[in-house]
């Protein structure tokens, strides 16, 4: 799998699934899970989650119908005081922006509304990468996602 291509197609993925509030959901591939599906040309990808307000999930991206690349994430809100909606909300505002600056396997590196911050940092690349997001309001950290993933050979 070409690394262009697959950066090009999980740029638009992040912008058709989760990230856009509009989204379909399709049907649960497990028990009490949430799930996610784009597909195009010969690409496909698969996100599956469980959970709220604290979470966990994997993604999943196919090339003519054989995983090649997979992520794995576990997200939670750090503050019990914070309204969960205020943190999804934004959350998705920070993953629809555009960027060029880290791998596209979550948002931008940083963005920034009113008093809120989002941060997304990564080590690797898309072949072997692991990364913290952060969302911040009024310089308090109140949300946190690691991940890590890579190419599946």
């Amino acid at each position: 799998m070409n690394l262009q291509t697959l950066t090009k197609f999980l740029n638009e993925m992040n912008k058709t699934t989760y990230a856009n509030k509009d989204a379909p959901k399709v049907a649960p591939s497990r028990l009490k899970s949430e799930d996610y599906h784009f597909e195009k040309d010969r690409l496909i990808y698969h996100d599956t989650y469980f959970g709220g307000r604290d979470f966990i999930g994997e993604e999943i991206v196919y090339e003519n119908e054989k995983p090649i690349w997979g992520a794995n994430y576990f997200g939670f809100v750090l503050d019990e005081k914070v309204s969960e909606k205020d943190v999804y909300d934004f959350l998705r505002k920070a993953l629809m922006q555009e960027y060029n600056d880290v791998i596209p396997v979550r948002g931008p590196s940083n963005f920034f509304a009113d008093d809120k911050e989002y941060r997304f940092v990564a080590d690797g690349n898309l072949a072997n990468f692991s990364g913290k997001e952060e969302i911040s309001f009024g310089g308090k950290v109140v949300y946190r996602c690691l991940v890590h993933g890579g190419m599946i050979k």
